[in-house]
């Protein structure tokens, strides 16, 4: 059913998909005002913000699930302010809505969104509703993280370590699958798909931000994302063969459907890059390990500048990922 200029309204769309998600918090004011306000009780913290949109034909494709971009717009957000040690505390959200979005679209989107919302324990404080001929989605977050901890994206020194978390490369499977340009059976199909249309954050950066000299998250591929931390200040060597990789995806390898140097800069991962003194190394894998993370040790900072592979691999052939290209 598509919408109806009569029965389809903006108070209809906030009063039935949307107010739930506020979870009865005194600062949205139920949606009745045209602003909300926060308030942290404790002094022990501070707040981080963060802000990203997704639109359609870009983050995601016109037919994709609901669910899935929900999904996306939390984990982009949420994987951000896991990198910056925090943990999240709410969001505004801004629709922009397409005339092909209907009632089983917004129920379906709103009930992920509070599934969401419960799992990582944040609410929605409001945000906006309008027309447009194509999905855009915008969002900001805002975490909470100790005021005594800063975590930042390029402080580290020689010899510090350099971990990921999960797996990567799966995300950008999944699209080449759906783009027709790998050709795998059905099992394997179904895998990367869910990967790429389900992406979720990695909440460990909230857990280990004492443990950690930097962190970022893994969206715009793993060697582009480690450039930008290492800013031209010092350089880094990555053991080939710790890269993180699922069987699956080593299976696709293998099958030379796709090259290891394709996934290595491959966008939308949201793994974290952990840096780290050596000495933190057995209290970080406690962690993780303790929360079922993986987390794999990939290399180490050194003074050279650049990033070098202990093997022969061209870093000249890994081309970063690029929003705009």
């Amino acid at each position: 059913m598509k919408l109806q200029k009569n029965n389809f309204t903006e108070n209809f769309i906030i009063k039935n998909y949307f107010k739930k998600l506020n979870f009865d918090k005194k600062g949205t004011f139920n949606f009745n005002n045209d602003a909300a306000y926060l308030n942290l009780k404790n002094k022990k913290y501070k707040f981080t913000v963060t802000s990203d949109t997704i639109s359609e034909n870009i983050d995601f494709f016109k037919n994709d699930n609901p669910k899935s971009i929900a999904q996306k717009i939390t984990t982009v957000n949420l994987s951000d302010l896991f990198a910056m040690g925090a943990k999240p505390h709410s969001y505004s959200l801004n629709l922009c809505l397409p005339s092909y979005v209907n009632y089983k679209w917004l129920k379906d989107f709103s009930e992920h969104l509070k599934k969401i919302q419960i799992k990582f324990n944040f609410y929605l404080l409001g945000g906006d509703l309008s027309k447009s001929n194509n999905l855009i989605i915008s969002s900001t977050f805002f975490g909470y993280i100790d005021k005594k901890i800063d975590v930042f994206q390029n402080k580290f020194n020689i010899n510090d370590e350099i971990f990921v978390s999960g797996n990567i490369g799966e995300s950008k499977i999944g699209l080449e699958i759906l783009k027709k340009n790998i050709f795998v059976n059905n099992k394997l199909s179904k895998y990367f798909i869910k990967k790429y249309l389900y992406p979720s954050p990695c909440k460990l950066g909230s857990m280990i931000a004492k443990l950690s000299s930097s962190m970022k998250d893994i969206s715009d591929g793993l060697i582009g994302d480690l450039n930008k931390m290492l800013n031209d200040r010092l350089g880094a060597i990555i053991y080939l063969n710790k890269i993180p990789l699922s069987l699956n995806t080593k299976k696709i390898i293998q099958n030379g459907n796709i090259k290891l140097e394709q996934l290595l800069n491959a966008g939308d991962d949201y793994c974290l890059i952990i840096i780290s003194n050596q000495k933190n190394r057995s209290k970080i894998e406690k962690i993780a390990r303790q929360n079922r993370i993986k987390i794999s040790c990939i290399g180490k900072i050194i003074s050279k500048k650049g990033i070098y592979f202990d093997s022969q691999i061209n870093i000249n052939n890994i081309k970063e990922y690029d929003h705009f290209s």
